[in-house]
C-alpha cells in the first residue's frame, strides 16, 4: 500500500533537525553576542520543516486518493480537475477556482483575526 509512504521521509527530516540543533549545541552555536541570529535560523528552520511536515501530507492524501479511486478529482465537489492543474501539481485537492476560493477567505479569515 502506498500511504504512509511519505513517513519514512518525515522522519529523516525531523531527525536531521534534531541532529542539527544537537551539533550547534555542541560546537556553541552562533555567535553567543547575536542571540537574536540563533532565534531567527531556529525559527526559519521550524518554518521549513512545518512546510515540508504539509507538503507531505498532501502527497500522503494524493496517494491515497490513487489507491481509492479517487484521484483526479477534487476533494470538495469531486469535479475533475483538468490535467494541466495536475502537470503542474500532482497533489492537487481542489481545482484552480477552488483553490482561489480557498485562499480568499483563509485571507478574510486572517484579516478578521488581525482586527480582533
Amino acid at each position: 500500500m502506498r500511504s504512509g509512504s511519505g513517513g519514512g521521509i518525515r522522519a529523516d527530516s525531523e531527525r536531521a533537525g534534531v541532529e542539527d540543533r544537537e551539533s550547534e549545541d555542541e560546537e556553541g552555536g552562533v555567535d553567543s553576542a547575536d542571540p537574536a541570529t540563533s532565534l531567527t535560523a531556529e525559527g526559519m528552520d521550524d518554518a521549513i520543516t512545518e512546510s515540508m511536515r504539509n507538503r507531505l501530507a498532501v502527497i500522503d492524501r494524493a496517494l491515497q486518493r490513487l489507491d481509492d479511486g479517487s484521484y483526479g478529482r477534487s476533494v470538495r465537489s469531486g469535479v475533475p480537475i483538468p490535467d494541466e492543474r495536475l502537470e503542474a501539481d500532482p497533489a492537487a485537492e481542489l481545482t484552480v477556482e477552488e483553490a482561489r476560493q480557498a485562499e480568499r477567505a483563509a485571507e478574510r479569515e486572517q484579516a478578521r483575526e488581525a482586527g480582533e
